[in-house]
């Protein structure tokens, strides 16, 4: 499974910034919140709500409807949601549809052109061909997540998995890792 490291994050969402505001706000909030590509091309306007600071999201694949806070960043104004949204809502023309992200000619994004804008987005940060994939976003949530010893359960909750079956498949361990852990917990015991 391919996720990116946080420089690699970084990376992609300096690019997407120096693309446009949309594309920032739209890596940025797939990244953050684990969205496929389909999904964030569903968001309505209606699914932003920067004043109390949250957003809906409609999930597929039999996943759970989940509301979120929409997050500043102060330490890495990249990662900072609401300013991103912000930006992006300042400049979005106002086309007659209620999708968030709409297309340059108007009208919602298709899946496709976010594969474009990520790929393109990647390609400028230096990312290898496996990595050029936006699904590598929600991914990469995950393994962030997993990385910062956040419960499984709450990593479930983020990613909006019905089961947590579908949230162990990101767990990776190797054999020195597991002994270690028994090797440390039984030090602990006795």
């Amino acid at each position: 499974m391919n996720f990116l490291t946080p420089d690699e994050l970084l990376k992609v969402l300096r690019a997407a910034r120096s693309r446009s505001a949309r594309d920032w706000a739209m890596l940025l909030l797939a990244y953050r919140h684990g969205l496929r590509a389909t999904e964030v091309c569903n968001l309505k306007l209606t699914d932003i709500d920067l004043k109390g600071g949250s957003i809906a999201v409609h999930r597929l694949k039999g996943s759970l409807f989940t509301v979120q806070p929409l997050y500043q960043h102060r330490g890495q104004p990249l990662l900072d949601e609401v300013k991103a949204v912000r930006e992006w809502l300042r400049v979005r023309r106002a086309d007659g549809t209620d999708s968030v992200f709409t297309s340059q000619k108007g009208g919602r994004l298709d899946r496709s052109q976010i594969f474009r804008i990520y790929r393109a987005c990647a390609d400028t940060a230096g990312l290898p061909l496996e990595k050029r994939h936006p699904h590598v976003l929600k991914h990469s949530l995950a393994s962030h997540l997993i990385a910062g010893n956040v419960n499984l359960a709450l990593v479930r909750q983020a990613l909006g998995h019905r089961s947590i079956s579908s949230t162990m498949r990101y767990i990776g361990t190797t054999d020195g890792q597991a002994a270690a852990a028994a090797q440390s917990a039984l030090m602990n015991l006795f």
